[in-house]
């Protein structure tokens, strides 16, 4: 196993994740638990856990013995813990790369919205694998970044017109491994699970504003922050600017609701 903590994703505040994409995964958790199967067990493993969010809809399931969380971000680690006082859940800091636990130890693992940020995908995926039990499921979901997630694209696209800078942000944000059609599959088989199969799963992101929409973009977590925290202020403020006009659309202030797609994926270990 690799020893050194991997991570490409700015991960610094849970609070901050939460209004980010922790408010949406919770709504992604039960599409992909459902899909997964999974309802009860002794042991399951939450993989890139974030603030928790997939854990806690897993010990939703009364059959569901503990459900253990990791996650490279100590400070999601650490939110995780607060908000949850459920002695079935523990949560730990980890690399998805590396996993800390020894062979066969977790009756099925899951990831989700993680696995497009570890470096190495094929080895984050063995190693979810190589904890799992013979028979138990391994299952993920990941954005489809590049056609279905319409409130990353409204800011990428946005910026892909003002310079080549954030052209480059663009095409790094939109080919990031397993968001294309097939590659979780792919992914899943190259790694010797069974039954290997990829559907999707659709939801709304629902904004109360533009203040609701663009104040995690200019906050501290994830892909879009990074991007937007590396402009100086008059590029900033002319993306704002852009992206505001884009979520108007020549209408009044006020709510507005987004498609967001994500893959997800299962398959059994041999």
């Amino acid at each position: 196993m690799n020893s050194a903590p991997t991570q490409s994703f700015l991960a610094n505040d849970g609070d901050a994740y939460e209004l980010q994409m922790g408010r949406w995964s919770r709504r992604l958790a039960p599409l992909l638990t459902a899909f997964a199967g999974i309802d009860r067990a002794e042991r399951v493993l939450d993989v890139g856990c974030g603030t928790g969010n997939l854990a806690v809809c897993l010990a939703c399931h009364p059959a569901i013995g503990n459900v253990t969380g990791l996650d490279l971000s100590p400070a999601y680690i650490e939110h995780a813990r607060h908000r949850n006082d459920d002695p079935r859940l523990t949560f730990e800091v980890g690399d998805a790369c590396a996993l800390p636990f020894v062979t066969a130890s977790f009756d099925h693992s899951l990831s989700m919205l993680a696995l497009q940020f570890a470096p190495d995908t094929d080895l984050a995926i063995r190693e979810m694998k190589r904890v799992t039990r013979p028979g138990g499921t391994v299952a993920a979901a990941t954005w489809d970044t590049r056609g279905g997630f319409v409130a990353f694209r409204m800011i990428f696209d946005a910026a892909a017109m003002l310079d080549p800078h954030g052209h480059a942000a663009r095409a790094r944000a939109y080919t990031r491994p397993l968001s294309r059609p097939g590659d979780l599959a792919q992914a899943w088989c190259a790694a010797g699970l069974n039954d290997v199969v990829q559907d999707m799963r659709t939801l709304r992101m629902d904004y109360a504003s533009f203040a609701d929409f663009w104040t995690p973009a200019d906050g501290s977590e994830g892909p879009i922050a990074a991007f937007v925290g590396s402009l100086d202020r008059a590029t900033k403020a002319r993306l704002r600017d852009a992206v505001r006009s884009a979520y108007l659309d020549g209408e009044v202030d006020g709510p507005r609701s987004y498609a967001a797609t994500a893959w997800v994926v299962r398959g059994t270990v041999p």
